[in-house]
């Protein structure tokens, strides 16, 4: 064997040997830090954050989209056509029920009524001529109903045309605020003519649906709270009527509320922001989202039990943006696990820091 092979060989013998030290002295210091962990975690267990289960006031609500509408709103119209003769109110102004807001011109009628009223004094003196030409039997029971006939007709027509004659004033049937008008002063009207829209707002009317769901939480008297959009400010009514059957295409029931003491805020027409109440409990107990493990008949949650996860089956109810009510399974100072427990098995030991 030359001296450039031996050299080769001794170079070679060298690196294996230094390759099965490094390996040796590897394993080694492996089986050391799996011998530290094995111990640490038999010794102290999963390190989880956990809380303590308190009871605390919890109202649950459903956020529904609604209108506000007057308390009463009708359009202005003449029961008769004829040339408006006077106006008598500003537009956008109070005005009061059974105030006159316009006169249409009644000469006509008047004149009518003055022939109608001659008519009529012509045919009582024919019927009281009668009346004595009978008793002397000078004309028969049928000439003397014919008389009668004549100025009972004639007292009717003047009946007629004074309910023609009070039609001619344009009263507001209730107290309200009166909207822009459609006329002038001289303007030819018709019973088709929108005069102008009055609206009671001394009363506000809250329209808005529950789904079908909730629908049997529904009753008259229940409260509820509103606000408009671009206004923080919180408005309350009270529901006093209900539909008494589900709208097919929404499944919804529509509802209507509500609110004593009007303001200057409320619109008719504009939407509204319902707050519907579910649910209120005094004394709730309420755990994180996080905290609660699905399972198939339900949820699940770890409690803390002399060290250990303990496995509890629980039933929910309504929930905040970040809580969720418990309904059975927990009770009041039991300590519930809140992180780390979807890798929990029941039974495992943790070491549990509250927060």
């Amino acid at each position: 064997m030359s001296r450039k092979a031996v050299i080769f060989l001794s170079i070679g013998l060298l690196l294996v040997i230094g390759l099965v030290t490094y390996r040796i002295i590897t394993n080694s210091k492996k089986d050391e830090e799996n011998k530290s962990a094995g111990g640490g975690s038999r010794g102290g267990g999963s390190k989880v954050y956990g809380r303590v289960v308190q009871g605390q006031p919890f109202a649950d609500y459903l956020s529904l989209s609604g209108s506000i509408e007057a308390n009463e709103v009708v359009e202005l119209h003449s029961e008769v056509s004829g040339i408006v003769e006077t106006l008598n109110f500003q537009e956008g102004s109070q005005v009061s029920a059974g105030q006159v807001l316009l006169r249409i011109n009644d000469s006509e009628l008047r004149a009518q009524l003055a022939q109608a009223r001659t008519r009529a004094e012509l045919a009582s003196e024919n019927a009281r001529r009668a009346k004595l030409l009978l008793e002397k039997e000078a004309i028969s029971q049928e000439e003397y109903e014919i008389a009668s006939a004549d100025f009972r007709t004639s007292e009717s027509q003047i009946q007629l045309i004074n309910a023609q004659l009070s039609k001619t004033l344009v009263r507001a049937p209730f107290s309200g605020k009166i909207g822009l008008r459609n006329i002038s002063k001289g303007s030819y009207i018709t019973p088709a003519t929108v005069i102008a829209n009055l609206a009671n707002t001394a009363q506000m009317k809250l329209l808005f649906s529950v789904p079908e769901r909730y629908a049997y939480m529904v009753s008259k008297g229940n409260q509820v709270e509103f606000s408009i959009q671009g206004d923080e400010q919180k408005f309350t009514a009270s529901i006093y009527a209900i539909e008494p059957v589900i709208e097919a295409n929404t499944r919804s029931l529509i509802v209507k509320a509500i609110s004593k003491g009007g303001s200057n805020k409320l619109i008719p027409g504009t939407f509204a922001n319902v707050t519907f109440p579910l649910e209120t409990v005094s004394n709730g107990l309420l755990v994180p989202a996080e905290s609660l493990i699905p399972i198939q008949n339900g949820k699940k949650i770890f409690v803390l039990r002399d060290g250990k996860a303990k496995e509890v089956i629980v039933e929910t109810g309504g929930r905040t943006d970040a809580d969720v009510l418990i309904t059975k399974g927990l009770s009041e100072g039991d300590t519930i696990l809140t992180s780390g427990v979807m890798s929990l098995r029941d039974g495992s030991p943790v070491q549990v820091t509250l927060r």
